[in-house]
């Protein structure tokens, strides 16, 4: 415990210290932090008018709070986000030299034009400033408005990148709602530092006031049976799998919204266009290098089955090999702030990896000798059977003779499907959708380099974080006067 590093507890503008030892992933030594249980009714908002401050506020004066917020988060010069990134070495699946770059990246979260574009193309701003007027139809009676206004929220994020924690906190802000951060134990600190330095820069200011970010663990009932309750708050953003939402599940009531960002697979779709020629082919496993390499393949949106429309036949498993030797070469040379050798390959994923070596009839096997990653090219058109563990730069290319066989692997747990070229796109794109793909994209383009604003999930995640108010204003006098026309006087 003597090397556990603290986490503090950031409750709405003030920072607690503890010594609840918590254990951290991949064999550190964990962290030290405030018990939840000790400061619980100070979490939630004693009463939701209290979110009214945040409405004395001009959205210019939430863009000036986010862009000096940011000029403070820069890596060298804020000693709280380099104990994050210190203890995110320890706990992340990412590579330290891709962390030093997602931790630079940070300030342009905050940027003026960065969360002015965020909040207008995620929710619109007009909807965010006040009432907008709705069409409507000059002979009816009635005038509409509308309005998104925050809401009181438990988000519960993953710690895959710590770009998530980033954007939960600049998307409270935009919307001016109130945000109670569970993080988790991959990356127990980023929202913290940043919390942090928002105490340190302001703490009386409404969005400090009304962040608070915590660590505990997950499915404790005492904390969760107490936090999750539409007396104290209104929705849960829940991001993770099927163990981490259960225990939510069972304290949904009318009054709480849960949204929830599932772990999805992604893939990819690679036409007969590819083989056109070398430069084509080039081009392809560089795209496809990305898309797999890009975030050391730790996030939902990485490519795992590569369907290939190479043909199955001899000269088409040949083509379907070529592509894997040259994607596999583009995945080594990589920039080290994009992709690196991983630092800890799943012993299982291992292991069936090296199962493949003795089953050569079946499956070409390309590197996986170490931890470089390794592309494993399918003889047949079925990938493999532990197709959804793929991570760690490991790809499976699977031959096919018609691209429909791709389109039909399609399922709802399929997130981003990567394709070319681009006139294929077009063409399977809503074919996809019916088969429950959520996001279709240029082939190499499927990591952003920052979370990008609108639909995540199938869903729009911001827009229903928001509470949507309509405000009728109606002509009541027709009405009334028809009503007292009908009107029938009781029999004597």
């Amino acid at each position: 415990m003597t090397n556990a590093i603290e986490v503090p507890l950031v409750i709405r503008g003030e920072i607690f210290s503890g010594q609840s030892h918590f254990a951290g992933r991949r064999g550190n030594e964990g962290f030290v932090t405030a018990d939840v249980r000790d400061h619980l009714t100070a979490l939630p908002l004693a009463q939701p008018s209290q979110l009214a401050d945040l409405y004395d506020l001009k959205f210019d004066d939430i863009l000036d709070y986010c862009a000096r917020l940011g000029e403070r988060l820069v890596l060298d010069r804020n000693d709280n986000l380099r104990r994050a990134f210190a203890l995110s070495k320890q706990t992340s699946g990412l590579s330290d030299s891709i962390l030093e770059a997602q931790y630079r990246s940070i300030p342009f979260f905050f940027a003026r034009d960065a969360v002015r574009e965020a909040a207008e193309l995620s929710v619109g701003i007009d909807y965010l400033e006040g009432w907008v007027p709705q069409p409507s139809d000059p002979a009816l009676p009635t005038r509409t408005k509308i309005r998104a206004f925050g809401a009181r929220a438990v988000h519960i994020i993953a710690g895959n990148a710590p770009a998530i924690a980033i954007n939960t906190i600049v998307r409270n802000a935009y919307t001016r709602s109130d945000a109670i951060i569970k993080t988790p134990s991959n990356d127990p600190l980023t929202a913290t530092a940043v919390a942090m330095t928002m105490v340190e820069m302001d703490p009386t200011h409404p969005l400090s006031r009304h962040l608070t970010v915590a660590y505990w663990k997950g499915g404790d009932e005492e904390i969760e049976s107490y936090l999750y309750d539409p007396r104290r708050i209104e929705k849960i953003i829940a991001w993770g799998g099927f163990a981490s939402v259960k225990h939510v599940t069972r304290y949904l009531q009318p009054g709480i919204d849960l949204i929830t960002l599932d772990p999805k697979q992604s893939g990819t779709i690679i036409g007969a266009e590819a083989f056109a020629d070398d430069q084509a082919l080039d081009d392809v496993a560089t795209r496809l290098a990305l898309d797999v390499g890009s975030l050391n393949q730790e996030a939902c949106v990485n490519a795992r089955v590569i369907y290939v429309a190479s043909g199955t036949n001899e000269d088409g498993l040949r083509r379907a090999g070529e592509l894997g030797e040259r994607a596999f070469r583009a995945m080594q040379n990589l920039p080290s702030t994009i992709s690196t050798p991983h630092k800890a390959i799943d012993v299982s994923l291992r292991e069936e990896v090296d199962g493949l070596r003795f089953a050569s009839n079946e499956y070409q096997l390309i590197g996986g000798r170490g931890d470089e990653g390794a592309v494993i090219v399918s003889l047949t058109d079925a990938p493999v059977d532990f197709a959804s563990s793929l991570m760690g730069r490991v790809m499976n290319i699977v031959p096919v003779d018609d691209v429909e066989t791709a389109v039909r692997s399609t399922t709802s747990y399929t997130q981003t499907v990567g394709v070319y070229p681009d006139s294929l796109k077009e063409a399977l794109r809503d074919r996809l959708a019916f088969h429950g793909a959520q996001r279709v994209v240029s082939l190499g383009t499927a990591v952003p380099i920052v979370m990008r604003s609108g639909p995540h999930d199938g869903i729009e995640p911001v827009r229903r974080m928001c509470k949507w108010l309509t405000d009728e204003t109606t002509d009541a006098a027709p009405l009334l006067q028809r009503a007292r026309a009908n009107l029938v006087e009781p029999a004597q």
